[in-house]
């Protein structure tokens, strides 16, 4: 078998007019980082924080999946050689709408996650410093179910066990500098998988990359998933 695994970030995102986590300011949606995406943030201004993500989760239901997303969803679906794994640094849902499932390593903007039971559930609409749990009905305990900095990224284990498996590691859209995606390239490498960096134009990365092909991922995305599915 032919294992592919596929990591996306931002980029892959950003045509369909979500913007990167993190400009080149500092700023999140004019927001400081530290405000909006860490767990003192919150703990200091739990009000803002609801609104911000709910202000993201609004926009979230604006935009569609572009090409890149559809052609990942064409690969997942038809690829016969092996398994595509995708994991996503992305919290937004485009891959799902698209047709493939895939692995949020940083959370989901549409669910919330309980500080009192620890359980995640599904949340679409608004949220706020009274909104109740609806698996343990307590209120005032939600917080956006997204790793912040500072926090562990969900699913590192079974995420590097299937990169472990894979013959072809594949990095879209994402900088290569926040860890611990960032060394996934390096794991890759150790492990004799090759690699293949597809981004707008080259990263602090791509040095470690085996190839790379650059462009708007809506176009490269999908001429490498119809020369992959015709192989």
């Amino acid at each position: 078998m032919k294992n592919i695994f596929i990591l996306t970030g931002a980029g892959i995102s950003a045509e369909s007019g979500i913007a990167t986590f993190r400009a080149e300011d500092g700023l999140w949606e004019k927001h400081k980082v530290e405000d909006v995406a860490t767990p003192d943030g919150f703990r200091r201004n739990p009000e803002l924080v609801h609104n911000f993500y709910n202000e993201r989760r609004r926009q979230l239901k604006t935009v569609t999946p572009n090409a890149a997303h559809f052609a990942l969803a064409k690969l997942y679906n038809n690829y016969s050689q092996g398994i595509v794994t995708i994991v996503t640094q992305n919290i937004d849902d485009l891959h799902e709408r698209a047709g493939a499932t895939a692995i949020h390593m940083h959370g989901e903007l549409e669910k919330m996650l309980c500080l009192n039971c620890r359980k995640s559930c599904l949340w679409q609409e608004d949220s706020s410093i009274e909104s109740i749990c609806t698996n343990c009905e307590k209120r005032g305990v939600l917080r956006p179910d997204i790793v912040w900095f500072g926090e562990m990224p969900y699913f590192l284990a079974e995420i590097e066990s299937c990169l472990l498996k894979s013959s072809l590691f594949v990095a879209i859209g994402t900088s290569g500098l926040v860890y611990p995606a960032a060394g996934y390239v390096q794991l890759a490498r150790a492990a004799k998988i090759k690699t293949l960096e597809m981004n707008l134009e080259k990263t602090a990365a791509s040095q470690f990359f085996d190839a790379g092909i650059y462009g708007k991922a809506g176009q490269t995305v999908t001429e490498w998933v119809e020369e992959i599915l015709i192989k």
